[in-house]
């Protein structure tokens, strides 16, 4: 009797990849689309919360422009664009980098932090009404899971 070597894990094809991404893309498109129209991002579009959001969860120590792009969707031009808006608006400020004279730390003003979580908190509610409408809570974790190991296999392979 001879045995048989089971085959190796043949991954996912290509058409499954590419409708799973399809799938994924579309769902973020309609959740982005249907977020644009929250009444939360009215005085603050979601580009300028998606900064000052950024820029709460450095704890204070503020970032880089360079850094900041790393975690928003926006070219640096429009980003440098917006955080001078931002400036202007009294919601960040510009520093000079403590290490190094010569670059420049955003971070947040007192009233980008209070701004922030004002919208941020109505933020959240319509985030619930949406995903919490459509998914359970063991449908919320997987979801984590998978767009966590994707994140990290991006970033791992081609880092920022």
């Amino acid at each position: 009797m001879t045995e048989t070597t089971p085959a190796p894990h043949a991954g996912p094809s290509v058409r499954e990849v590419s409708e799973a991404w399809e799938s994924l893309f579309r769902a973020q498109v309609a959740v982005m689309r249907r977020l644009q129209r929250d009444p939360a991002f009215r005085t603050l579009g979601i580009n300028s919360y998606d900064v000052l959001f950024t820029l709460s969860r450095c704890e204070g120590r503020g970032l880089r422009l360079n850094e900041l792009n790393d975690h928003v969707l926006l070219a640096q031009s429009s980003l440098s664009r917006l955080v001078e808006r931002l400036e202007r608006q009294g919601l960040v400020a510009r520093e000079s980098a403590p290490a190094d004279g010569r670059g420049v730390v955003v971070r947040l003003t007192e009233e980008g932090a209070r701004v922030q979580r004002e919208v941020g908190r109505a933020h959240v509610r319509e985030i619930n009404r949406i995903m919490g409408g459509a998914l359970d809570a063991g449908d919320l974790a997987a979801l984590r899971d998978l767009t966590t190991r994707l994140r990290e296999h991006v970033v791992a392979d081609h880092p920022l």
